[in-house]
């Protein structure tokens, strides 16, 4: 090959294709699997002493999670169980037993448990978990904010039923009312036949049934707490004799305050509180009485009645309202209408209605 040919081989090389081998897959050999089993052992090895504290310290923080919820919610039950024989021997008077009857007393209880155990279930679990997630060197300030928010926008959300829910826990603290009391809430009114942590039943005084929410509640009257108070007007005649009007409500007063059942009903003497107006032809006379609670209407129906009773008896006149006018005489129909024309015809229907009536003459019997 001359010169200038091997130059020109040099400038324009032209590879030669070179066959492409496939290499067939290696199988693992028995050093290779001895190899992996040592490194997995060497691994498993230096870190069991970590799994097992990390084992041992979650199975301690669920042990004693545990116990104290169990021992917590015990100890609620029976301090729940104390304040009820505490408050059902109160003062040992006839009110302390009226404020503490058996289902208010069993259903106070059992909201005032299981508000307290529900929240003692909540943080002790909720405080074991978060040591658990600490134990595994998880980084809770994600977590805690995350829940944060939620937990501010689900309050947003819910806070009509939060405020309900609050109500309701507080006004079972505080005893406001109960079962079989009373009570006007303002947006209804009647006797309480139910009492929860976010809605209160009452029945009204025409049967119906009213739920209130605790929430919505701004004020509450309680009308069987304490004692309630009959009040009876007596309006009797401007000419009757004072003294003897008193001492016929005093007679009345003492016959009532020494019958069954009324001297039960009646938790103080009734009074006569004397005139409570004078107008220009009657008087007003107040009687009073301190009663059980609920009891008022009752005593102020039959203290009607007696006073009118024995009123009747005495000859004293009771008036009320406005004074009959006397009786007069029925006018004449014709009086008011003119005298018939002289050019009118005396024989037309509108002179006949016109002219004055002319009575009949009597009839008389022969035999």
């Amino acid at each position: 090959m001359s010169l200038a040919d091997a130059v020109l081989m040099a400038a324009d090389p032209s590879p030669s294709p070179t066959p492409s081998v496939t290499e067939a897959p290696r199988v693992p050999s028995l050093e290779d699997a001895q190899e992996s089993a040592t490194n997995a052992a060497g691994w498993v090895e230096q870190n069991w002493s970590t799994w097992l504290a990390i084992g041992l310290q979650v199975l301690l923080i669920v042990v004693i999670a545990v116990v104290l919820r169990v021992a917590v919610r015990r100890a609620i039950t029976k301090l729940i169980d104390r304040m009820s024989r505490t408050e059902q021997t109160v003062d040992g008077t006839p009110l302390g037993g009226l404020l503490v009857n058996l289902e208010r007393r069993r259903q106070r209880s059992q909201a005032i448990g299981s508000v307290l155990r529900s929240v003692a279930s909540f943080l002790i679990v909720g405080t074991a978990a978060l040591m658990i997630l600490s134990a595994f060197n998880i980084n809770l300030a994600p977590l805690l904010a995350s829940a944060g928010v939620a937990g501010v926008a689900i309050g947003f959300g819910a806070r009509n039923l939060v405020t309900d829910f609050l109500s309701g826990v507080f006004m079972i603290l505080e005893d406001q009312y109960g079962v079989g009391d009373t009570i006007d809430a303002g947006v209804a009114s009647g006797e309480v036949i139910e009492v929860g942590l976010r809605v209160t039943k009452l029945r009204g005084d025409g049967g119906e049934i009213w739920y209130v929410r605790n929430g919505e509640v701004k004020r509450i009257g309680n009308l069987s707490q304490g004692w309630a108070t009959a009040n009876v007007d007596v309006t009797v005649h401007a000419g009757e004799d004072l003294d003897k009007v008193k001492a016929t409500l005093d007679e009345v007063a003492e016959k009532m305050g020494a019958e069954e059942p009324w001297n039960e009903l009646l938790w103080g003497p009734i009074e006569v509180l004397g005139l409570d107006s004078v107008l220009l032809d009657s008087m007003v006379v107040r009687i009073t009485a301190k009663t059980m609670p609920g009891k008022s209407l009752t005593v102020e129906r039959e203290l009607r009645w007696r006073i009118k009773r024995a009123f009747d008896a005495a000859d004293i006149r009771i008036v009320g309202g406005a004074t009959a006018p006397a009786e007069e005489q029925p006018a004449d129909p014709t009086a008011g209408m003119a005298a018939p024309s002289a050019y009118a015809n005396a024989s037309s229907p509108q002179s006949a209605a016109a002219s004055p009536l002319t009575p009949p003459a009597p009839t008389s019997t022969t035999k």
